[in-house]
């Protein structure tokens, strides 16, 4: 399957292509709004330099996007800009035991495999999109229509409010 927002470069081209700016269309970003359960995704670009490495490359740069999400409260449209930086290295297929144990250093969280032929930057870029997505997006009603359905009251803040209701209603 390929991805919605494809961009492969053969491992071999890497020294030709130093440089990419991406722009997804507007049928690239209504895929990757529905994968990424987006209501809507738009103004999708990237500008990345791509870094040759001995067995597979780095990818880094910055992308944008206009995104409306959807508030986890209320379930209103949250639209919002995002601006993130791209770091991807790409590595050979990792073979490894399933039944192994693994630990996990900062710079291993950003990592790719590719299959010794070529990169796909698109993919990489559209993975770090996902990451740098809001995974609790609230609209600005969204303590306002929780005061009115009794969820929260608005006089009662801090981070035990919640319990505190939960409690109340015992």
């Amino acid at each position: 399957m390929t991805p919605e927002f494809s961009r492969e470069i053969r491992l071999d081209a890497l020294i030709a292509t130093p440089r990419m700016a991406l722009e997804a269309s507007d049928a690239e970003c209504a895929a990757l709004a529905e994968r990424f359960e987006l209501e809507k995704l738009s103004n999708f670009t990237a500008n990345v330099t791509i870094i040759g490495a001995a067995d597979g490359a780095v990818v880094q740069g910055k992308l944008a996007a206009r995104v409306v999400q959807t508030c986890v409260a209320t379930g209103k449209p949250v639209p919002e800009q995002v601006n993130a930086p791209v770091f991807v290295k790409f590595v050979p297929v990792i073979e490894a035991d399933p039944d192994a144990e693994i630990e996990l250093a900062d710079d291993d969280c950003d990592v790719m495999e590719h299959d010794g032929q070529a990169i796909d930057v698109g993919e990489a870029v559209a993975q770090t999109l996902a990451l740098s997505l809001n995974p609790w997006p609230r609209h600005a009603d969204a303590d306002g229509v929780l005061a009115q359905a009794g969820v929260v009251d608005p006089t009662d803040v801090g981070p035990f409010a919640a319990l505190k209701a939960l409690k109340n209603k015992l």
